[in-house]
């Protein structure tokens, strides 16, 4: 689309009508006068490094088992409860929007395995999915396979990885009861319709079935990382279980899959930089693993086999990946054959193999593509949408023999839509799409933009406004970012989005380098020893989105969640005046001691992302900009900061400390609240009513403060 179509209102268009108060400044809504808020105390700490002096006057808070930790967590929660109680009608008031327009009762569609079509649904009412099979015949009765609703009522509850064994006859599933992502194994026989004895704790979020008695799954360690692969049979009891692969080099992780056709085990160990793969025969499941490509610093690749010939996606020698192929038998470098060779505006995401075509998923200009390649002819095409899509996620296609492939594809208007592509006819079909009630379209404008980095990159930002829209900076905004692990923001419909749209929000996001939007060097410009410029891309955006008059600074809210939050830590400390209201997610803000300290979750695995301290240039760097260590005595916008007390990818307490410090420096008045879910983990509360519930809260802060009705 062409901006400029939209910086003036066409002829006898009028603008959206909004209460005199989202005109103007907007003061935050009447509410009853607060108590103080909670001060941690402050004792020494000090860290004494590469000839720098680093306190930590909060450090103390990461004694998780000291009462008086939770009992400032605690005080924390009560304070930011007491100090929304004056929107507690505007909360309700959005989580009934946000209920209304989804469809309570809701059914996936079936994926086809063998003879069974599988699906999960939702009830009215109920938090979880249950999950669900009929054979393929016309008219079968369903047979309920696990109904996660009957295992409530649990603070949280979330299903893992689940597979069925070859031959259907079992169910295996991973459970996580606390948020702490270290999973409970149950099997279920789906004959008897019970569960086995054989429950197996301290599982990660992989399993994979070889026969219809062996089971293979990985468990974790003391710092939560998923590093060994055990086998176990049917009938026998899990302490007696085998340990078939061990990682050794704490960089790693491990993964256990079966691949599409079951011929195949696969067991992948990975750093942020390196693969290496092992393969199983599945009919063979006792035999030991045998590598596939050795682990070479830099070098990262993933397999898809087929009879005997192995398609390998690597970066070896092709920043942007390329694809080959080679003998299963042999697949030593020196005998691959290229099919898809490096290009410097395509960037190769992952493939999918079926028995007559291989599917590659891939990245151009920011916007996703579905490449389908003959394996007979080698003729390939790309798939023809309807219409653009800033978004497309693989479907699971467990078969091998079929000629369809399915994908959900998205845009920041369209919502989510199931589709069905055969491969040999080149023909489309619609299976499903997702129902938003009192959705209009039509009311509603996409853009994509483009400004300028200080150092002259361009950043892309998505957004959408509803229309008519004037450009005169009156109107509130909503600007989001990630820019982290190569991981691209992707700009899909979001219904949430519309409660702000519908109050005259304009919603962004900006990618930022950090991300793979415009190709693995958009990742590799934000990590490392390059990271600040993942702040300095969030910054440009919002000044260009502020210049443009799409919003202004004090009408502008901005929004990030894990790695995304230290963004908007980064970004506050560097520009609080460009921001009025900062929401911050579980956020990643305590980055010099978290990565100084090898015993946590993550460290260790995330030198390839962050930097290891331990080196003195690489500490320097990372002390410029890690958010903790550079609050200051300034004033700060208003403030939201999230965090779960079983979270073991953001501690509990980098939140927790963030919110003590600036409550001991910052220099204004603004609203600063934490609030901590005390039975949940990284990825908040479990349950999709609960979820709803807290986005509702996050969205009446912003409203409240922005004063907009």
């Amino acid at each position: 689309m062409d901006p400029d179509r939209f910086r003036r209102l066409p002829p006898g268009a009028a603008a959206v009508s909004l209460p005199a108060s989202d005109r103007s400044a907007a003061a935050p809504s009447r509410r009853v006068p607060l108590p103080d808020p909670p001060r941690a105390a402050q004792l020494e700490w000090v860290d004494l490094r590469n000839g720098d002096r680093r306190e930590d006057e909060f450090h103390w808070l990461q004694k998780r088992d000291h009462p008086a930790v939770l009992q400032y967590l605690e005080a924390e929660n009560d304070y930011a409860t007491l100090a929304m109680q004056h929107t507690e009608a505007l909360q309700e008031r959005l989580y009934l929007e946000l209920l209304g327009r989804t469809d309570e009762t809701d059914e996936s569609v079936p994926d086809r395995i063998g003879p069974w079509l599988y699906y999960q649904r939702f009830e009215a009412g109920r938090q979880y999915p249950v999950l669900c099979r009929k054979p393929v015949c016309e008219g079968a009765p369903e047979q309920v396979l696990l109904n996660l609703n009957q295992l409530a009522p649990r603070p949280h509850l979330r299903l893992g990885a689940s597979e069925i064994s070859p031959e259907h006859g079992y169910l295996a599933f991973a459970l996580d009861f606390s948020g702490d992502e270290a999973h409970t194994l149950f099997i279920r026989d789906l004959t008897a319709g019970c569960l086995l004895s054989e429950n197996i704790c301290g599982t990660a979020n992989t399993l994979a079935w070889a026969d219809e008695r062996t089971l293979f799954y990985t468990v974790v360690d003391k710092v939560s990382r998923p590093w060994a692969v055990f086998r176990h049979r049917l009938g026998t009891d899990a302490t007696t279980d085998v340990m078939v692969y061990a990682e050794v080099d704490d960089a790693f992780s491990v993964e256990v899959s079966r691949a599409r056709g079951g011929e195949w085990i696969l067991i992948e160990s990975a750093s942020g930089g390196s693969t290496e793969i092992r393969s199983i025969p599945a009919q063979r499941p006792f035999e030991a693993p045998r590598v596939l490509l050795p682990r070479e610093p830099g070098v990262e690749y993933a397999v898809a086999p087929l009879g005997d010939r192995l398609f390998i996606l690597t970066n070896e020698a092709a920043e942007n990946f390329r694809l080959v192929e080679a003998s299963l038998a042999n697949p030593n470098r020196t005998e691959w054959g290229e099919i898809l060779p490096h290009s410097a505006s395509v960037k190769l995401d992952a493939i999918d193999v079926f028995r007559d075509h291989l599917v590659v998923w891939e990245r151009e200009a920011g916007l996703p593509w579905v490449r389908v390649l003959d394996l007979a002819t080698g003729a390939q095409h790309r798939v023809e949408l309807p219409e653009p899509a800033n978004a497309i996620s693989r479907s699971s296609n467990p078969e091998l023999d079929t000629t369809t492939v399915r994908f959900s594809c998205t845009s920041l208007v369209s919502p989510l839509a199931v589709m069905d592509y055969d491969m040999a006819t080149r023909t489309l079909t619609l299976r499903k799409q997702a129902t938003v009630h009192g959705y209009d379209r039509t009311r509603y404008r996409a853009d994509r933009l483009t400004t300028e980095a200080p150092d002259g990159s361009p950043v892309p930002i998505s957004l959408i406004y509803r229309w008519p829209f004037p450009l005169d900076g009156s109107r509130p905004g909503l600007l989001l970012g990630y820019g982290a692990y190569g991981t691209a923001f992707e700009a899909g419909f979001q219904s949430h989005f519309l409660s702000l749209l519908d109050r005259g929000f304009v919603v962004a996001i900006a990618h930022v380098r950090g991300g793979d939007e415009l190709g693995r060097n958009w990742y590799q410009q934000g990590k490392l020893e390059r990271k600040r410029n993942t702040f300095t891309d969030f910054i440009a955006a919002a000044e260009y989105l502020i210049a443009e008059g799409y919003t202004s600074a004090h009408r502008l809210a901005i929004n990030g969640a894990s790695a995304g939050g230290m963004l908007m830590g980064a970004v506050t400390n560097l520009r609080p005046e460009l921001f009025r209201v900062v929401v911050a997610e579980v956020p990643f803000l305590d980055v010099v001691n978290t990565m100084l300290d090898p015993s946590l979750p993550l460290t260790i695995t995330e030198y390839d992302e962050w930097g290891d301290p331990r080196d003195a240039a690489t500490y320097a760097y990372m002390r410029s900009y890690s958010p903790y260590d550079n609050i200051q005595q300034k004033a700060y916008p208003h403030m939201l900061v999230t965090g779960g007390l079983n979270d073991q990818r953001v501690p509990y307490w980098e939140p927790a400390k963030w919110t003590a410090r600036l409550r001991a420096r910052k220099t204004d008045n603004n609203r600063l609240l934490l609030r901590t879910n005390m039975g949940a983990g990284h990825a908040g509360a479990s349950g999709r009513y609960d979820v709803i519930r807290e986005v509702a809260f996050k969205y009446a802060f912003i409203l409240d403060v922005l004063g907009v009705s």
